[in-house]
């Protein structure tokens, strides 16, 4: 029962830490400075079983066939008992990969990969004490089993031993130093260690081999200038990396900084800071295309792609400068949405709309205005009145008439 209740406690921390991005805004008054997580999570991190496609769970139900047929044939074969224990954790069945790696190491007690497999269905059954003595047991039978080392780094994180896990990460990390999943959990543990600048050394490491995790927490770090010196510049572009990805707490973190930056609420210094931010991030990208020469504030680079027929490039970037509150890329892509960009951009494209609709709703003016004239003329939408006047609610009463002349509508 005692430990139904760590686990259900755990489980429930892990909820409140990925949320905690997304309800900061809600929480937080307008004329304070919303908070960001800069810890890492508490909780047991996120194991899955893999996840098969159709065709491959028909494959993994034939290879389950056919294994048994040679478990059959040489029911002591303790590697015919292991192949048939990952092809039923494959398929989510723990309990008989269990008793089937069980079974392999009574056979063969020095088999280190059986050890390794059990300790991976121990883990999948959150049995992480267990799991711990089998992965112990795959170290020490085989030194250099990278795998071992790198779950038992997560069973000993779990189980709140941060010793344990920093040093297995770091053995995961010598025997394999291209293993960037590795260097994100070390940066977690070395964070909860409380040593920052290790941490954030890490953490940067995995960011740039593409952990969007990674890119988050680094995008943290940077704007709470925690084990690096502040950067907001820095800070926008990590949290951006991770959108890029599908991370919706980075997104939820750009969002509030959006927000900060437009409110009229706000404190100024603050307005001020997140404004050079996406400012900074803008001047950033420019460094992805060395070969393009900077216009200073006459071209945005997306603007600068265009002109040049590079419209792989520059529709993504437009976005990217859309969403750091950029005018001229609002305006261009305003154009495009319209007009389309043949033959790879139809007209009314959904990104767009989403874009508009996403930095308009955080108080962003060039997009209030665009969007109203979408809605206002039925530009890809159905037309609507009701959502123009919401949409125009903050403007000058003045950019608010010229909107409603020029879309010929009565105030």
């Amino acid at each position: 029962m005692k430990r139904r209740l760590v686990l259900a406690i755990l489980f429930l921390a892990s909820c409140a830490w990925l949320h905690s991005i997304d309800s900061s805004l809600a929480e937080t008054p307008e004329n304070q400075v919303p908070p960001t997580s800069t810890e890492p999570p508490s909780a047991t991190p996120p194991l899955h079983l893999p996840e098969l496609r159709p065709h491959e769970q028909n494959d993994a139900v034939s290879l389950l066939g056919e294994l048994r047929g040679n478990v059959r044939m040489s029911p002591q074969n303790a590697d015919d008992r292991l192949k048939l224990a990952e092809a039923l954790y494959r398929i989510g069945d723990l309990d008989t990969a269990i008793d089937e790696c069980r079974i392999a190491i009574a056979l063969k007690p020095d088999h280190a990969l059986a050890h390794l497999q059990l300790g991976r269905a121990l883990m999948a059954k959150q049995d992480w004490r267990a799991s711990v003595m089998e992965l112990k047991e795959a170290a020490r039978l085989n030194p250099d089993l990278t795998q071992a080392h790198y779950n038992l780094g997560t069973a000993y994180y779990t189980t709140g031993n941060i010793k344990g896990a920093i040093q297995s990460y770091q053995q995961a990390l010598e025997l394999q130093p291209s293993f960037p999943d590795a260097r994100y959990r070390l940066a977690l543990v070395l964070k909860l260690a409380k040593r920052d600048q290790e941490s954030a050394q890490f953490m940067e490491e995995a960011a740039v081999n593409g952990i969007p995790q990674a890119q988050f927490f680094l995008g943290n770090a940077y704007r709470a200038g925690q084990g690096l010196d502040k950067n907001g510049t820095l800070a926008v572009y990590w949290w951006a990396k991770a959108v890029e990805f599908g991370h919706q707490p980075a997104s939820s973190a750009l969002s509030i900084l959006r927000r900060q930056a437009l409110s009229p609420v706000q404190p100024e210094q603050n307005r001020i800071e997140a404004l050079k931010a996406f400012q900074g991030y803008r001047e950033k990208i420019w460094e992805n295309f060395p070969d393009l020469a900077h216009n200073g504030d006459s071209e945005t680079l997306g603007t600068t792609l265009l002109k040049q027929n590079r419209t792989d490039h520059a529709v993504p970037v437009l976005l990217q400068e859309c969403y750091a509150l950029s005018d001229m890329a609002q305006t261009e892509l305003a154009r495009l949405y319209e007009t389309g960009l043949e033959p790879s951009l139809p007209p009314f494209d959904k990104k767009i709309l989403a874009c508009f609709e996403a930095t308009a709703g955080e108080g962003f003016g060039p997009a209030k205005k665009i969007l109203a004239r979408i809605y206002g003329k039925g530009l890809g939408v159905k037309q609507d009145r009701q959502k123009v006047n919401t949409v125009l609610r903050g403007l000058p009463k003045q950019d608010v008439k010229a909107i409603l002349d020029e879309l010929s509508l009565q105030p």
